[in-house]
C-alpha cells in the first residue's frame, strides 16, 4: 500500500495546527440487529489521514518542534483472527503505514493524559459523539489533577474538522485516481441497467444489476442506498423502497454510485422502461439535459459553487415557462421561487470520501470559489406531480441527470462521462440490450 498520500496529509494538517495535539478516532462498529453487525467502514476523517481500515483505532497527531503521527489500534489476537480475520497489531501497523509510534488501543486512556499534558491546544471534534466527549473530558481532568506536579492541560480546544474540511475540498492525485475508477465502474453499472431494463421487471431487479456491476469490478459497497424509481416514484426525491414493477410507457430514474476504497461516485440517469421516449418525456428530458449542460459550462476555476446552480436554474425556469408549466416572466419565476414546485433542490454538492462530502460551501457570506482538484456533482432535475393546472401529458414525469465533475485548470472534466445521456444515445443503448 502506498502510504505517502496519508503521511503528506498528516504533515499538512500538523502545519496548519501550528501547535498542540489532534485526536481523531475512527468510527465505532454498529449492530444491525441482535448480534449481527453492519459492514464496517472507517470514519472518513480518520481514513483520510491514516489509510487504516480497522475498527477500534485512534490517530494522534502532535504539532510543534517534534511532530509525530501516533496510532492506537487492536492487538494481534490469533484466536479472534480465526473468527473475524486479520488484524495488523501495533508493531506491524507502525511499519506498514509509516507511523512514528503505535500502541495497543487498551493503553489509550492512560496514554491520553500523558500526551495531553503541557500541550497548548487540543484539536478535537467536540460534540460529535457523546462517548468520546466524555472520554476526552476524563483525560483532561486526569491532567488537571497533576497541576501540583507542574502539568498543565490544554487551555484551548479547537475543532479539528475545520482545517480538515478545507483540506478535503482539494483532492490529491491518489484521490482523483480512485474517484475516476469509482466513476467508471458506476458508469458501467448504469449502462448495464439500461441494457437490462424492460417492462415487467421490478425495480429491485434493476438494483441487483447495479450491485452486481459494482461488486464484480471491485467496489466494496454502494456509496449510498440506490434509488431505482419507476414512473411516479421518480417524483419522490429520496425513494429507496425499490419494490414496484416497471411499466410500459413509464420512465425509470436511477440514482446510484459505487464506493471504491471509501471514495464515492454519484450518478443519475433517467430513461424509458420500454426503450423509447414519448414526446412529452423527451421534452422534459431535453430541458433537464440543457440545464445540466449550462451548469457544466459554468464550472471553472474562479467561478463560485453557486454559479452552476444559477445557470441550470435559469435554463429550467425558462423551459417551464415555454412548456406552460408556469406562467409569468423568467425573473418573476426565479424571484418568487415558483419553480420550486417542479425543481426543489440545488444542482450539486461536494463529492469525495462522503457522498455529500466535507468542505464549506461559503466563505462567510460569499459562495466558495471553485479551484482545480475540487469534485462536485451536477444534478438538475424536474419532477411533475399530477395537478389540475399541469398538462396531463407531463403527469408523473420525474427526471434527473447527474454527473461527477472534477474542476481542472481549463474548466472541468466529467469523470462519469461514459454513461449515455442524450435521447438518441440512450435509445440506441437500450435497443442494443434488447438485441443482445
Amino acid at each position: 500500500m502506498n502510504t505517502s498520500p496519508f503521511s503528506a496529509r498528516c504533515t499538512r494538517l500538523i502545519e496548519r495546527m501550528g501547535a498542540g495535539i489532534a485526536i481523531i478516532p475512527t468510527a465505532a462498529e454498529q449492530l444491525r440487529n441482535r448480534d449481527s453487525q453492519r459492514p464496517y467502514r472507517a470514519d472518513s476523517y480518520f481514513y483520510y489521514l491514516s489509510g487504516f481500515g480497522e475498527s477500534e483505532a485512534v490517530l494522534v497527531l502532535i504539532a510543534g518542534a517534534s511532530p509525530k503521527r501516533i496510532l492506537f489500534c487492536r492487538d494481534k489476537d490469533a484466536d479472534k483472527e480465526i473468527w473475524d480475520g486479520f488484524r495488523w497489531g501495533p508493531d506491524a501497523a507502525r511499519e506498514a503505514f509509516g507511523f512514528d509510534e503505535a500502541y495497543s488501543i487498551k493503553t489509550l486512556d492512560a496514554k491520553l493524559a500523558e500526551l495531553l499534558a503541557d500541550q497548548p491546544v487540543l484539536w478535537f471534534s467536540l460534540g460529535h459523539e457523546a462517548a468520546w466527549d466524555a472520554r476526552i473530558a476524563a483525560a483532561l481532568n486526569a491532567v488537571r489533577a497533576q497541576a501540583r506536579a507542574g502539568k498543565q492541560a490544554p487551555a484551548e480546544i479547537r475543532d479539528v474538522r475545520a482545517p480538515l474540511d478545507n483540506m478535503r475540498l482539494i483532492k490529491d492525485a491518489s484521490e482523483i485516481a480512485t474517484m475516476r475508477r469509482a466513476a467508471a465502474i458506476s458508469a458501467g453499472a448504469h449502462c448495464r441497467a439500461m441494457r437490462t431494463t424492460q417492462p415487467g421487471r421490478f425495480e429491485y431487479e434493476i438494483e441487483a444489476e447495479l450491485l452486481h456491476e459494482f461488486r464484480v469490478h471491485g467496489c466494496q459497497s454502494p456509496a449510498y442506498t440506490s434509488i431505482v424509481a419507476g414512473g411516479a416514484n421518480a417524483c419522490i426525491l429520496h425513494y429507496v423502497v425499490n419494490d414496484q414493477p416497471l411499466k410500459d410507457g413509464d420512465l425509470l430514474l436511477i440514482d446510484a454510485g459505487g464506493e471504491l476504497d471509501n471514495y464515492a461516485s454519484d450518478i443519475t440517469r433517467t430513461f424509458p422502461v420500454n426503450g423509447r421516449f414519448s414526446g412529452p418525456q423527451a421534452d422534459i428530458y431535453n430541458l433537464v439535459l440543457a440545464a445540466q449542460s449550462a451548469a457544466i459550462a459554468a464550472i471553472k476555476p474562479g467561478a463560485t459553487f453557486i454559479d452552476p446552480h444559477n445557470a441550470a436554474l435559469k435554463t429550467l425556469a425558462q423551459g417551464m415557462l415555454d412548456l406552460k408549466l408556469l406562467d409569468g416572466s423568467l425573473d418573476g419565476v426565479i424571484e418568487s421561487e415558483t419553480y420550486k414546485r417542479f425543481y426543489m433542490h440545488r444542482t450539486g454538492h461536494w463529492l469525495g470520501l462522503d457522498v455529500h462530502d466535507a468542505g464549506p460551501y461559503k466563505d462567510g457570506e460569499t459562495w466558495h470559489s471553485l479551484q482545480p482538484g475540487m469534485v462536485l456533482t451536477v444534478e438538475p432535475g424536474c419532477y411533475i406531480r399530477p395537478a389540475d393546472d399541469v398538462p396531463a401529458a407531463f403527469h408523473n414525469i420525474g427526471i434527473r441527470i447527474e454527473d461527477d465533475a472534477l474542476v481542472t485548470a481549463a474548466g472541468c472534466d466529467i469523470i462519469s462521462h461514459a454513461v449515455p445521456k442524450t435521447v438518441a444515445d440512450i435509445e440506441a443503448l437500450m435497443a442494443e440490450g434488447k438485441r443482445g
